[in-house]
């Protein structure tokens, strides 16, 4: 088979404007992230999408421990006893929980529930290990997969039966202990998405029907992705004193009396690398933001025969010198391949800068940077080339975040009557600010329409509502609902 030949079979043939979803499938196929798993629902995730994970996992690991979480692990199989001691956890996870009846050919004397969430395995043993308020804050978190069998729609990364996530849960002496330490957490997240992942978010809370089961608050950071739905992309929650009541997370206070804990939990999951796919990619595959890309970097040596020494060892000389400044950087000597085949080949695995050094490149000593997203190029001298190649990559998140902003922006519209809000997410998608009286009927009136439901309410419950009437009803508005479509 031709270069030509690999590149149309290995190219990205699906639309992103036209055919998002199919075209989405292929990106994370061709692009070395995932392939789909033998059972529906579950995926493969392949070295290149794990070194994504690793890389954010990295990021959110550092900040966890500086804020003073400790990385822990339970298992992966909860006693069915121990998920009814919360009732509400076993209401609001009743469908989605996979369960285990047999070990070998022996039926269990009591179900194991694969864990959806970890609350009720985790906070009897917090109870154990608290007894007096020197025990406070306890700060716990594990980085797992878990099982949610209720998904049907299924696509790789966004939403499968089994993700992998990380889990915080903490234990406080005080509500508003607790209640920064949501906040906390919820900071962080979004700043991995505007600082990671070049996308900017929006932070809310959910409304009450629609909160984590047993929180008293759920916080959320939502982003708009490119087709105009929104992406949960983390939650934060306040638990209250509901969990510790349940599993006895007590601690005996100063004045020696007896209280119950303040607990909170929080997650992101790898939806959080769909988003970024969804978001930066085009056409042509896969785009990475600089901080997250396994290289950063690929230098690709352009050379006939009578210049191909000269070129290789120039090449060679700046991916050295850029590795040994801390930049990720791949050289692409690879002699079975031309030049335009290896552009196509780093194109689709979403490498942010491309350094092309041919014989000009060498005469004049200096070399062309390609940027990713555009295609913009700059001619670069060898001797300023680490710091020509980090403004290339710090210009290339620019460009990312811009993108994603205009995009976040041209999709935040206001409506008011229950027409014009279905005609305004009918017609341009995204959010759809209206006055809502916080009655979940009138949210199940639009969903019933047009599928999009109450995403987000603003962090501040006191907030003054954009609208005095609800826009469904007609009635007080006692909120602004962000309404969407959404993954």
């Amino acid at each position: 088979m031709s270069d030509t030949e690999q590149e149309q079979e290995l190219g990205i043939t699906e639309s992103k404007a036209h055919n998002t979803g199919e075209w989405y499938a292929e990106v994370v196929q061709k692009a070395g992230l995932a392939d789909y798993a033998p059972m529906g629902g579950f995926i493969v995730c392949r070295p290149r999408g794990y070194a994504l994970w690793e890389r954010l996992q990295n990021y959110l690991d550092g900040w966890f421990k500086e804020e003073g979480a400790q990385n822990a692990y339970f298992p992966m199989m909860i006693p069915e006893s121990y998920l009814e001691r919360e009732s509400d956890i076993v209401e609001g996870f009743d469908p989605e929980v996979a369960w285990v009846t047999h070990g070998g050919h022996e039926e269990l004397e009591e179900r194991l529930a694969i864990r959806p969430t970890s609350e009720s395995i985790i906070t009897p043993y917090m109870a154990e290990w608290t007894r007096s308020h020197r025990d406070l804050p306890l700060k716990l978190n594990q980085w797992c997969s878990v099982v949610r069998w209720e998904a049907t729609d299924t696509k790789p990364f966004i939403r499968t039966k089994e993700f992998l996530w990380q889990e915080g849960h903490t234990a406080h002496e005080t509500e508003q202990e607790a209640w920064d330490e949501t906040m906390t957490r919820l900071d962080q997240y979004h700043r991995l998405y505007e600082e990671v992942l070049a996308i900017p978010g929006l932070k809310g809370r959910k409304p009450e029907h629609d909160k984590f089961p047993g929180a008293d608050t759920t916080t959320t950071v939502e982003a708009m992705l490119p087709d105009g739905k929104s992406l949960q992309a983390c939650t934060s929650h306040y638990l209250g004193t509901g969990f510790a009541d349940a599993y006895d997370l007590t601690y005996r206070a100063e004045d020696e009396q007896e209280k119950v804990c303040h607990t909170t939990s929080w997650g992101l999951s790898w939806r959080a690398l769909g988003g970024l796919i969804m978001t930066h990619s085009d056409d042509q595959g896969l785009v990475l933001p600089p901080k997250l890309a396994p290289e950063q970097v690929v230098v690709v040596p352009i050379w006939q025969e009578e210049t191909r020494e000269e070129v290789l060892e120039y090449a060679a000389d700046l991916a050295a010198e850029l590795d040994e400044a801390g930049v990720r950087v791949e050289l692409d000597d690879r002699e079975e391949r031309n030049p335009g085949f290896k552009y196509n080949e780093w194109e689709l695995k979403g490498v942010p800068v491309r350094i092309e050094v041919g014989p000009n490149e060498v005469e004049d000593g200096e070399a062309t940077l390609v940027h990713r997203p555009d295609g913009e190029n700059e001619v670069a001298d060898r001797d300023a080339l680490v710091e020509a190649t980090e403004d290339a990559l710090d210009s290339v998140y620019a460009k990312l975040y811009a993108a994603a902003e205009e995009n976040l922006e041209e999709h935040v519209h206001e409506a008011h009557g229950r027409d014009e809000i279905l005609g305004t997410i009918g017609r341009h998608g995204g959010y759809v600010k209206t006055g809502w009286c916080g009655d979940e009927a009138c949210e199940d009136e639009i969903k019933e329409q047009i599928s999009a439901e109450i995403v987000m309410l603003p962090l501040d419950d006191d907030e003054e509502p954009i609208h005095d009437t609800c826009g469904v009803c007609g009635d007080d508005a006692a909120e602004t609902a962000y309404f969407a479509k959404n993954y």
